[in-house]
């Protein structure tokens, strides 16, 4: 790892991920040697006492089984055309409504694939080069200065968006709001699906399964969420991160970008049409998200915010990496939710049907600590 006060250059595949060197340069510092990974338990209790921050460590990787993999597929499969659809709506409004040349900032490593995709349309659809770079934002702890001190010295700080998957309570549109302040870079954040209602630039404001959310690095470049932990990092240096390259027999993270931009012939006509009419509705944020969280954990009597996790990406996220206190499932919802399901099940969680949920899907991570 880098103590020098200029960071490196991006990492890139196939030394660091296993994205293609032009699909994505990670802004990040390569902690793969270091003993990061803690059990579920261990963690959650520790950053509920106060005593460890969440992105000190990280949660011990799932590896999921055939069953669970299945969903994946038939997930992709079922969602490749509108994913494509969404990512074609979304990189319209930013190259329209921002510059026909943004440079995307995907928040690693959630909005990793998206960023890709984002990159992939407008190359396809306009033979626009976009620069994409994955940076490091962790709630509590801020934006990667030195990675963006990196990208605004070689890039038009007008031009950069910031790229996630989806929303939930908004945390991370806030952190980045307070992390650029009413500096020369603009807070933009571009996601696919805001069921939140956090952002003004979105594909849909649906709350929908995206593939992707249902696996972790081996959907993401088989890169590690990111770890902002001073015990291992010098000033100046990125934040961390760790490339499982042991897992590279297990990687889908080509095929997910694969399969949905193969699908852009054929939404390209639709995607046409459809941003305009977009772009005209009022998306001022609404912030759905954390109305809906509140109400839940007055509701449920959970004293922290925090433990709430409205949204299918945010459910599963709880039940994959946090110790799940129990899953609350609109009436309404379809297989969408069946990853959710077979999880629940296989952790031993309580799954509640609640009618008129606003999401899909809510997580409550267990307390713990006192």
């Amino acid at each position: 790892m880098s103590r020098t006060a200029q960071p490196p250059a991006p990492l890139r595949g196939p030394r660091f991920g296993s994205y293609p060197a032009d699909e994505v340069g990670w802004l990040l510092t390569d902690l793969s040697t270091a003993a990061l990974e803690a059990p579920a338990e261990e963690r959650e209790a520790a950053i509920q006492a106060g005593t460890a921050h969440y992105a000190d460590s990280l949660p011990i990787e799932y590896q999921p089984g055939g069953d669970y993999l299945a969903l994946f597929h038939q997930a992709l499969r079922d969602g490749a055309t509108r994913l494509a659809h969404d990512v074609g709506v979304l990189t319209e409004l930013v190259r329209h409504q921002i510059t026909a040349r943004p440079v995307l900032l995907s928040l690693a490593r959630a909005g990793t694939p998206i960023g890709a995709l984002m990159r992939r349309w407008a190359l396809a659809v306009h033979g626009v080069d976009l620069p994409h770079y994955a940076v490091s934002i962790v709630r509590g702890r801020g934006l990667d200065t030195a990675a963006l001190r990196w990208v605004t010295r070689r890039h038009d700080p007008a031009g950069l968006v910031f790229v996630d998957g989806w929303t939930g309570k908004g945390a991370i549109s806030r952190e980045l709001a307070a992390a650029l302040g009413d500096g020369d870079v603009p807070a933009r954040l571009a996601v696919l699906a805001d069921p939140g209602g956090c952002t003004a630039l979105y594909g849909s404001r649906d709350d929908y399964l995206i593939p992707s959310a249902c696996l972790n690095a081996t959907v993401s470049g088989l890169v590690s969420r990111t770890v902002c932990n001073p015990s291992l990092l010098g000033p100046g240096d990125f934040h961390g991160a760790k490339f499982y390259a042991e897992l590279a027999g297990a990687d889908l993270s080509r095929l997910f970008l694969d399969t949905v931009s193969a699908r852009f012939g054929a939404v390209s006509a639709a995607v046409a049409e459809d941003w305009p009419k977009l772009a005209a509705t009022d998306r001022a944020p609404r912030w759905t998200g954390l109305a809906v969280a509140r109400r839940i954990a007055a509701e449920y009597r959970v004293d922290d915010l925090n433990l709430v996790k409205p949204g299918i990406g945010e459910t599963t996220r709880v039940l994959l990496r946090r110790v799940p206190w129990r899953v609350l499932i609109d009436s309404a919802a379809g297989p969408e939710v069946d990853h959710v399901r077979l999880l629940a099940t296989q952790r031993g969680v309580p799954v509640e049907t609640v009618h008129g949920l606003p999401f899909r899907s809510v997580g409550l991570v267990r307390r713990l600590a006192r």
